[in-house]
């Protein structure tokens, strides 16, 4: 709970108003566990509080974003995703037929990271990157 507290004290220290809704949001977000959306989110507050609202899910999870406590991602026609910024770096992979979404280890793209600043003089950054294609399963489903 300590980082829960040092996440709520920043963000006074920034001038943020806690409004109790705003400070409900922020915990239920910072007890997420890897990747989830504004609605799992809004559906987990509602269960403790009806006094919260949608847009007051999403203006807190811009908020954080904005402040590098959330960093979010997307893949066409999949909701807005989330997840803490403290966790490990990776990547993802995401089955478009079934949504699966396998992590992929930050490493594996050094290569490519290596490639773009060898004959690219380019140094990239690679801080979410989701790539969409066919899951084992599905790809078995079609043949």
């Amino acid at each position: 709970m300590s980082h829960h507290y040092a996440t709520i004290q920043f963000l006074r220290q920034q001038g943020y108003r806690l409004t109790p809704q705003r400070e409900m949001v922020v915990l239920a977000i910072l007890d997420q566990e890897g990747h989830f959306t504004a609605e799992e989110v809004y559906r987990q507050v509602r269960r403790q509080s009806e006094a919260v609202n949608i847009a007051t899910i999403y203006r807190t999870l811009d908020l954080l974003c904005d402040l590098g406590i959330l960093t979010a991602f997307q893949v066409a026609g999949e909701p807005l995703r989330y997840e803490r910024a403290d966790s490990p770096s990776h990547h993802h992979l995401i089955c478009r037929q079934c949504g699966t979404m396998i992590d992929l280890p930050d490493q594996v793209l050094h290569p490519l990271q290596e490639m773009l600043l060898d004959q690219y003089n380019f140094a990239a950054e690679f801080r979410h990157i989701a790539i969409s294609g066919l899951c084992a399963r599905c790809r078995d489903a079609q043949t």
